[in-house]
């Protein structure tokens, strides 16, 4: 679990993890246009893609590969964890408190 707060940590990586949300399926390529465009963020590809590897690691992210391309997509799962890890007793998980 300390590998997926680390990739929290990072407000690039959110931002990351952001644009999956809005645009899921995304190239190293769009990603580093739409932080660009959208978040004034500027990074190399470089950087950019050991952002991705961090992310990957935690496993908030899964990489599919299609010919030359490699595909980014969110995966909420580790999510699911932290919320479990701190759910009260008693509370049903799927539920959303009014």
């Amino acid at each position: 679990m300390g590998d997926l707060f680390k990739a929290l940590a990072d407000p690039t990586r959110r931002t990351i993890l952001d644009e999956l949300t809005e645009h899921d399926g995304q190239t190293l390529f769009e990603i580093c246009v739409r932080l660009t465009s959208r978040h004034q963020v500027t990074l190399t590809r470089q950087a950019v893609s050991q952002h991705l590897a961090v992310l990957e690691e935690a496993g908030l992210i899964t990489t599919r590969k299609q010919g030359r391309y490699k595909f980014h997509h969110l995966d909420t799962t580790p999510l699911a964890a932290i919320f479990e890890r701190w759910r009260p007793p008693g509370k049903e998980s799927n539920r959303a408190d009014p």
